[in-house]
């Protein structure tokens, strides 16, 4: 009589078992077919946007008895446009929830003779003189994201973190006119470097049209107020994604940048206002 209840025993546990293996089954695929056919599971992003580029650095004394701006672009003869490189990592945890990072970088440097007198962080440059200038900015972000919906269309919004690092310099040589030759001063540089972290907020939506064709938009957001560096970086981005292949294809967007920081120092303040926007292409690899 025991050993018919100890058979009866496992035999009820195994039927348990097994009918708990089903139905959590049952609700995975159940999950699996909610996840919207605009998300994947792990996508990836490698490529950059051509951006017209519009640049001032500018310095001024605590007071703003003595200040000065530069534009890169105007004064000192940068191109106006410039490829820039990005790189982006999405994946799911889940099928509504996962991380988001971002990267990018900016790295310009030109030289000619001025024609006109600049000043540069109390530094004053003479027309006629040579002068060299380079500003390097690094940005990258990680932010947890919720994405709300179930059909072709879904919403995200994302909370994290940004760090950003920036430098620029200006350097030449300055000439005055003796009579009439032109004497050579002497050289002069002028350079100033920080970086800090803000935070980060990012909304975003997507729509599919079918396994091949889909739409989105992102846009982002970091303010930081007080600190060694402060100010706020907006980026934006209206895109269209093809995958003739099922885990490879590409992604074109039109992307509006926007970079305005603020660093305070002993002896003088720093301001770097940068403007990026262009079309961007991108290798689209997804799982």
């Amino acid at each position: 009589m025991r050993s018919r209840i100890r058979h009866l025993g496992k035999a009820t546990a195994s039927l348990t078992i097994l009918s708990l293996a089903m139905i959590a089954t049952a609700a995975h695929a159940q999950d699996k077919k909610s996840q919207s056919p605009a998300l994947d599971n792990v996508s990836i992003w490698l490529g950059g946007y051509y951006a017209n580029n519009d640049t001032t650095l500018g310095a001024a004394t605590p007071d703003r008895t003595t200040k000065g701006d530069v534009n890169l672009e105007k004064d000192l003869g940068f191109d106006k446009h410039k490829t820039v490189p990005r790189a982006r990592l999405d994946f799911l945890i889940g099928e509504h929830q996962g991380f988001s990072f971002d990267y990018y970088r900016i790295d310009r440097s030109h030289g000619r003779s001025i024609n006109e007198d600049i000043t540069f962080l109390g530094q004053p440059f003479d027309a006629s003189a040579s002068v060299k200038a380079n500003v390097k900015f690094n940005f990258g972000s990680a932010a947890y994201k919720w994405w709300f919906g179930t059909g072709n269309d879904v919403f995200g919004v994302g909370l994290g973190a940004a760090y950003y690092r920036v430098s620029g310099k200006v350097s030449g040589t300055a000439s005055v006119n003796v009579g009439d030759q032109f004497n050579q001063s002497g050289t002069a540089s002028a350079s100033a470097s920080a970086s800090a972290w803000a935070p980060n907020l990012q909304l975003g939506w997507r729509h599919a049209f079918n396994d091949q064709w889909r739409m989105y938009v992102n846009a982002s957001g970091v303010k930081k107020s007080g600190g060694k560096l402060n100010g706020h970086i907006w980026d934006a981005a209206l895109g269209v994604e093809w995958f003739p292949w099922k885990n490879v294809g590409f992604g074109a967007e039109y992307a509006y940048t926007q970079v305005k920081l603020h660093q305070d120092k002993k002896n003088y303040d720093l301001d770097l206002d940068m403007k990026l926007n262009g079309p961007a292409a991108y290798v689209r690899v997804r799982f």
